[in-house]
């Protein structure tokens, strides 16, 4: 099957700004390698093959699909709604 390559990040710079765009303004160390984007907000499946871009496929608790629009600069597609929520992985204790 291969391997997957899982990039985890913040959605936006500190000041608000979207760091998820439609081209990578930086120097590039691979070209059409990402296979999954995890941010704080929601996770991405990037269509390597097809070509269809981003497609919204699990999103984070408190947060809307219109909260990720608007900290997005580039366009995706949703799964079917509801969109599933992001397990919680952090513990309180």
């Amino acid at each position: 099957i291969g391997s997957r390559v899982v990039v985890t990040m913040d959605h936006t710079a500190k000041d608000g700004t979207p760091k998820i765009m439609k081209e990578c303004s930086l120097p590039l160390t691979g070209h059409n390698v990402v296979n999954r984007i995890i941010t704080d907000m929601c996770v991405f499946d990037v269509d390597l093959e097809g070509g269809t871009g981003l497609t919204l496929v699990e999103i984070a608790p408190g947060i809307t699909v219109d909260d990720v629009k608007n900290a997005t600069a580039c366009d995706f597609k949703v799964v079917p709604e509801p969109v599933p929520l992001m397990d919680d992985v952090i513990d309180d204790d």
